[in-house]
């Protein structure tokens, strides 16, 4: 089993989305010890508790532990024909940062799966679903990836709420070669909440 502190540079969340989704791709058992050391943050708490039992879903990984230590055991590298995932973060957690989470397993899946999420869609420190849609995915479709998102409804800070569907058509990865692209069309996206 590999070992990875979670407590590594600030602490934050990326490292155990990371380790966990690298775990679930590569079928590889992991602990991550000291999460969120120090935190009082129960909202950040509760939704990386959530992205971390959702992978465990698609891998049909046996899990153990509770914050500030987890631990996954992946049966299967990739999804074990999971068709549907619904996943309701319960405040107002990012569903991008849910979504970066799963979308490694979900690409590496046995079949289509479509996850639906509720919670938050522009909260800080974490990227918008504007972003997600515009910038992210477009640059995952660069490397093969087939990810679709419909946003059905914003959530904010502190009430969540907000309702996001992606689907996924599993495949090979390929290299991606990006190139600056002119454009001579700027766009914006404007709400408030």
């Amino acid at each position: 089993m590999m070992e990875i502190d979670g407590s590594y540079g600030e602490g934050g969340g990326q490292i155990v989305r990371t380790a966990v989704a690298l775990a679930a791709v590569t079928g590889t058992s992991i602990r991550v010890s000291k999460i969120r050391l120090g935190s009082q943050s129960l909202v950040l708490l509760s939704s990386m508790l959530r992205q971390f039992l959702a992978l465990a879903g698609i891998c049909s990984a046996k899990t153990a532990g509770i914050l500030p230590d987890l631990q996954i055991s992946p049966l299967s590298p990739v999804g074990s024909r999971v068709e549907a995932i619904r996943v309701d973060i319960g405040t107002a957690g990012s569903i991008t940062l849910l979504g970066q989470c799963l979308l490694p397993a979900m690409i590496r899946a046995d079949g289509p799966i479509t996850l639906k999420v509720t919670g938050g869609t522009d909260v800080r420190w974490s990227p918008t679903i504007d972003y997600f849609k515009s910038v992210f995915l477009p640059a995952l479709r660069e490397f093969g990836a087939r990810v679709e998102v419909e946003s059905a409804r914003r959530g904010y800070y502190p009430r969540g709420g907000g309702s996001v569907v992606l689907t996924v058509t599993p495949g090979s990865l390929k290299p991606a070669h990006l190139e600056p692209r002119e454009s001579g069309i700027v766009e914006g996206i404007s709400h408030c909440s």
